[in-house]
């Protein structure tokens, strides 16, 4: 029996283009003691992928191999077993690739409930949901009553900081690049205000919906915004950088604000990945949850049809076009 995967074929310069990935039939191999087989069913689309796909080796995670199956993660069903910690019919979550089956010894596999959606897994209980946790919780330390201001609001990271910081009593504001996106924000999610940086004078909207000053600067996107977030900052204000989506696929990097305002205001500016702690995923995993749970968290998706859908799919991610989590159903 076969089954299609990608595979990572070429680095991208700048943009990620078709010609990086080659669609490749793999057989599946016959278990060993101690396997087990997943069929992946939602597969997860993340800005993460692009800073993966790089030949750089002194990042936080080492780069995909070239001749390797693309890196993500996504959510399956064990379908063979020869490990009794894995039963069939598991559903079962972890870093599975671009691809339709995986052969498995149950390392870095986690068992999920049944009832749970593949969706609400990979738009809350994974990857971005203990990112957005641990930035927010325990980087930024936020205070109730303080301001928050969020780049890539929208997103799915951005989203989940901005619901988990108005739970624990914020003012928050977002920042997305489309009207419908902000009016998701504010009507939906319950976020004090949203700013169009597309169509809005961005310094004077964020100096008019943070007129106090800004507590709390969570950073996705990187570009102008960052610059209007400083300018705004309060005195001993926290910036968490967790992406900087603007320049992953630019050859130089955008210059960055001037350091004057980190001395003037006496910031604190701290960046953060999260393979530093998978040791803590099930913990952070629950402590995201258990908002979703009390319905303080809600979740959009955006989803793809296929395992060739991720290829060109991909740089919806880069071009704000997603209109939220990006999946691709397989």
């Amino acid at each position: 029996m076969s089954y299609k995967a990608v595979k990572l074929v070429t680095r991208p310069e700048t943009d990620i283009t078709p010609a990086c990935f080659e669609l490749v039939e793999l057989d599946i191999p016959a278990l060993e003691p101690g396997q087990i087989l997943i069929k992946q069913t939602h597969m997860s689309l993340d800005p993460a992928m692009r800073g993966w796909m790089s030949a750089a080796t002194d990042s936080y995670i080492p780069p995909v191999g070239l001749g390797e199956v693309m890196r993500s993660s996504g959510v399956g069903e064990v379908v063979e077993s020869r490990n009794d910690r894995f039963p069939v019919g598991a559903k079962v979550a972890g870093m599975f690739g671009w691809r339709e089956y995986l052969v498995s010894s149950g390392e870095g596999v986690s068992i999920m409930p049944q009832e749970l959606p593949a969706a609400a897994i990979l738009s809350v209980l994974a990857l971005p949901g203990v990112t957005a946790y641990h930035g927010l919780m325990e980087v930024a330390k936020p205070k109730a009553g303080e301001t928050l201001l969020v780049s890539g609001a929208a997103g799915s990271v951005g989203s989940l900081v901005g619901q988990i910081a108005k739970a624990e009593g914020l003012r928050v504001i977002g920042v997305a690049g489309s009207e419908e996106k902000c009016r998701w924000l504010v009507e939906e999610l319950g976020f004090d205000a949203a700013i169009n940086y597309k169509s809005e004078d961005l310094a004077q909207a964020v100096k008019a919906a943070a007129p106090n000053g800004i507590d709390i600067y969570f950073e996705n996107t990187g570009g102008p915004v960052q610059h209007v977030a400083m300018a705004n900052m309060s005195a001993f204000g926290r910036i968490v950088v967790c992406g900087v989506i603007a320049d992953y696929n630019a050859a130089t990097p955008a210059p960055g604000p001037s350091w004057t305002q980190i001395v003037k205001k006496r910031l604190s500016i701290q960046g953060f990945t999260m393979p530093d702690h998978m040791h803590r995923f099930g913990d952070l995993s629950q402590k995201v949850g258990a908002y979703l749970l009390e319905g303080k968290i809600k979740y959009r998706t955006h989803e793809l049809k296929g395992l060739e859908s991720a290829i060109e799919g991909i740089n919806l991610l880069f071009t704000g076009a997603n209109e939220g989590k990006l999946l691709v159903r397989l």
